[in-house]
């Protein structure tokens, strides 16, 4: 039987062939997450030829509904997206066979997953590979993974495997995150427990590594002798919407910073791994966040925090933060940050990387520009371009328009020498047969076959945890400032005066 598979969808899906026959057990089934994110990616897989052909989804949530009535859900979900133009999903159509492929084998069952009588009564339907999605809120990560270890559903026997994902937030500071691996680690080994972060199944994240080290001639400049900084953005025009309630214990901090802008830092940071076996790249991330500093001193001047305040994004008005539903109106939560850290090693030291995040800000832009450090003599002092020192520049952007670029000098035709700025790059659209994708095909995939590489490990976590630590107890105690910027620009010029006092300045947004 065919899969359906264009050649586009060849070239956009991994070389490689179906996952091993398994269930997929959805915790959360009826919730957004699974609606939006997890149920497309599966569509995407089954088009792509990489779903088993015994694969099927057992669903599981507390809502009083059926699998027709979820799959319905799901379609009408799912055409929505479809015909959304300026959504993540542009297709002037669905394939109804894949489409098929995924919700026809969709059971829908109703119950706690917290109750072990419950999951008991499950389990009989569980006889081979099951992955367990926790697609549910943090504080039932623990709970869930405790029963089904008591009810024996993560035992591996008979040649059977069974794997675990979590969502983040996996913990919400050092102590919660070592008290969650604690938990289940008591009930998993670490190679069943994949913790997920989408940011590293977007494709240019993944292409970080291969630019890095699939290539001779950058690999010889990336250190301290020739790269003057490092900039990380991750901007959103998004506010917080309909998730007051969440984002306002949450803030900018804890739900960006260990985990994404982190992430992307490791990926630029990290040396050459061994080979790309799971546990040697994951080696090479922890070294770099063991080698973080912890800002123990002097934070005001390292770090920024700010809230946004009314203003307009996109030509829509947007309320100040603490007007936002369901959130404190006397509100310290922070919907902005910005941070300077160093690595202390050998590559690294004396090379300042600075990272910032926000919600409501003019550009949705992530990225990660590197800047070289201008050359030691400048040649053109005698000429009329003796001040167009120009600025190199190698960009490395995520979202929204993924590519890479290069920015360098080169004079202007005529007879005086003119230095001016020019930029050679590419666009991933340009080159490859891209389509639209949520970022968790890849990492359900590896999770199906087992491949560790893109998950975080237990140390990994907790670093990151570790790293930030001193600064959610400044934000905690209201011992750091809260900083104000309008929706809409380019976040508080206090983030400006960061690196100011370095003789630097922030890369336009966009």
């Amino acid at each position: 039987m065919s899969n359906g598979a264009t050649s586009a969808d060849r070239q956009r899906a991994p070389a490689r062939g179906p996952a091993p026959p398994c269930t997929l057990v959805i915790f959360g089934a009826t919730g957004d997450l699974t609606r939006r994110l997890l149920v497309p990616a599966l569509y995407n897989l089954s088009r792509w030829g990489l779903l088993p052909d015994d694969f099927r989804i057992l669903a599981i949530g507390r809502q009083d509904t059926s699998a027709a009535r979820l799959r319905t859900e799901f379609e009408t979900a799912f055409s929505k997206f479809v015909a959304d133009k300026t959504g993540e999903f542009t297709a002037e159509n669905i394939d109804k066979a894949a489409w098929e492929r995924v919700v026809g084998r969709l059971v829908y069952k109703r119950g706690d997953a917290t109750d072990a009588s419950f999951l008991k009564s499950i389990g009989g339907e569980l006889e081979g590979n099951a992955l367990f999605y926790l697609a549910v809120a943090a504080k039932l990560f623990g709970p869930i993974v405790d029963v089904l270890g008591k009810c024996g559903l993560v035992d591996e026997r008979g040649g059977r495997w069974r794997r675990v994902v979590i969502e983040k937030p996996f913990g919400n500071d050092l102590r919660s995150a070592k008290a969650l691996n604690e938990e289940v680690l008591r009930v998993l080994r670490e190679d069943q427990i994949f913790r997920i972060d989408h940011f590293l199944g977007k494709e240019t994240v993944q292409n970080i590594m291969a630019f890095r080290f699939g290539n001779g001639f950058f690999e010889p400049m990336w250190n301290r002798d020739r790269i003057d900084h490092v900039q990380i953005t991750v901007a959103e025009t998004v506010g917080v919407g309909t998730r007051g309630s969440f984002y306002d214990g949450t803030g900018a901090l804890r739900d960006m910073v260990p985990n994404h802008l982190f992430q992307l830092l490791t990926m630029i940071a990290m040396e050459p791994p061994t080979s790309f076996a799971p546990d040697a790249v994951r080696d090479r991330k922890q070294d770099v966040l063991n080698a973080v500093n912890s800002f123990d001193a002097d934070i005001e001047r390292c770090v920024v925090r700010a809230q946004y305040g009314a203003g307009i994004v996109n030509d829509k008005v947007v309320a100040n933060y603490r007007d936002e539903p369901k959130v404190n109106p006397s509100s310290s939560t922070e919907t902005y940050v910005a941070m300077r850290l160093e690595i202390d090693n050998w590559r690294w030291a004396g090379v300042p990387f600075y990272l910032r995040t926000g919600k409501s800000m003019s550009e949705r832009d992530t990225e990660i520009a590197i800047r070289f450090k201008d050359p030691p003599l400048s040649l053109f002092r005698d000429t009329s371009a003796r001040d167009a020192m120009i600025a190199n520049w190698l960009i490395l952007q995520i979202q929204p328009d993924e590519g890479i670029s290069l920015q360098f000098g080169a004079k202007l035709p005529g007879p005086d020498v003119k230095v001016d700025c020019v930029t050679m790059g590419f666009l991933y659209s340009d080159y490859f047969a891209t389509e639209p994708a949520t970022g968790y095909e890849t990492l359900i995939y590896d999770a199906m076959i087992g491949d560790l590489t893109l998950f975080q490990r237990a140390d990994n976590i907790e670093e990151g945890w570790r790293v930030v630590e001193p600064l959610l107890e400044a934000f905690g105690a209201n011992e750091l400032p809260m900083a104000t910027y309008p929706a809409g620009s380019r976040g508080p010029a206090e983030a400006d005066e960061l690196l100011e006092r370095d003789g630097r300045s922030w890369r336009p947004l966009g």
